[in-house]
């Protein structure tokens, strides 16, 4: 009596082969699944991360020291004279009671939460409008419906209004996730979509990390495994012209209105100018990954760049890295020589308004 199969595929091919050649005992049947298990891809089950987020008015200071951090000598200039402006901002809280806010590392500023996702979650963002006009979250990458888009006039979390709360649903699908020549995860922008325009400027700006599917650290955890550290950053150049001044913030009058109009753009990473921004901390020998990101109108070409180290972007090896506004980077490095660091946008008029700051490397222990 004979047989007839289908042409099997290569994995059918060897299991038969080992169904032959193999007597049928226990132990036999135990290699055999050990063998069949691991041809057998393993998916962990997709979350769905929650958050809770309210926008609300603050007051943000550009300048918390009041000094140039990177050249104490050289002053403030005329972007010192308004430091503390009445702004918006996006804050996490942890639950749907908006009353205990979660803290983030000071290396953030003005930034909203980062929302963490693994490929093949769900994301639900419950916002909620503590300010004093129509906002709403736009999410770059994901996938999302009309209703969810947060922009365009489509439903109502295109507008949300003061007082209201609106969820939103977005997939971190396969097409949001890194690609073949992205590290093990990739960032993207969210912010306010109403008046685009001003409410990037009015510090309504977040990110959302997507970790590809089996690089994430545990279920409850979708940061990627093969690093130690990551920052984000955001260069962008805020136009305050035009925005209340907080008056005891003010250090003096400007002498014209063209200084006032120059003063009052602030040349700003992390909404922090000369130094303020604090926190890029690493220690010696760490993998450390960079989110870069870049805002604004047609002044912000921005070139980020560190000392003392470089970092790979795509495969290449470069030290600076060109950003446009919406521009979204993810590079990465790993921190070799101890030191107190320059970090700037190598822009040589942005290098004089402020737009530096520094990263530190300590002696590994």
């Amino acid at each position: 009596m004979s047989l007839k199969f289908i042409k099997p595929s290569p994995f059918i091919k060897r299991t038969y082969r080992l169904r032959f050649l193999l007597p049928l005992t226990s132990y036999t049947l135990i290699a055999f699944t050990s063998i069949l298990l691991s041809y057998c891809p393993t998916f962990a089950e997709a979350a769905t991360r929650e958050y809770w987020i309210a926008a609300e008015k603050v007051e943000w200071n550009y300048a918390p020291s009041g000094k140039n951090l990177i050249r104490p000598a050289m002053g403030l200039g005329v972007w010192g004279k308004a430091l503390v402006y009445e702004k918006y901002r996006y804050i996490q809280y942890t639950d749907d009671t908006y009353t205990t806010q979660v803290e983030q590392p000071v290396w953030m500023g003005i930034l909203g939460p980062q929302i963490h996702a693994v490929e093949g979650d769900s994301v639900k963002v419950h916002f909620r409008n503590r300010a004093d006009k129509p906002l709403s979250i736009h999410v770059h990458g994901l996938q999302y419906d009309e209703e969810n888009e947060g922009a365009d006039m489509k439903g109502s979390g295109a507008a949300v209004q003061p007082g209201n709360t609106f969820t939103y649903h977005w997939e971190a699908d396969s097409d949001a996730a890194p690609g073949p020549n992205d590290p093990s995860s990739i960032v993207w922008l969210y912010h306010s979509h109403v008046d685009a325009v001003t409410e990037v400027y009015d510090g309504l700006i977040g990110t959302i990390v997507v970790t590809k599917k089996g690089m994430e650290r545990a279920t409850d955890d979708p940061r990627p495994k093969d690093i130690d550290k990551a920052f984000t950053t955001l260069f962008l150049v805020f136009d305050e012209n035009g925005r209340k001044v907080v008056k005891n913030g003010q250090r003096e009058e400007y002498a014209s209105a063209e200084e006032a109009e120059e003063g009052n753009l602030k040349h700003a990473i992390n909404g922090l100018i000369f130094g303020n921004l604090q926190g890029l901390e690493v220690e010696q020998g760490d993998k450390v990954r960079w989110y870069l990101i870049g805002l604004g109108t047609e002044v912000d070409m921005h070139t980020a760049h560190w000392h003392g180290q470089t970092v790979l972007n795509a495969g290449k090896r470069t030290d600076v890295v060109e950003l446009l506004p919406g521009s979204m980077v993810t590079v990465d490095m790993t921190a070799k020589t101890p030191g107190n660091w320059l970090y700037h946008c190598h822009v040589a008029d942005h290098i004089t308004a402020g737009m530096n700051t520094r990263w530190r490397v300590v002696p590994k222990r």
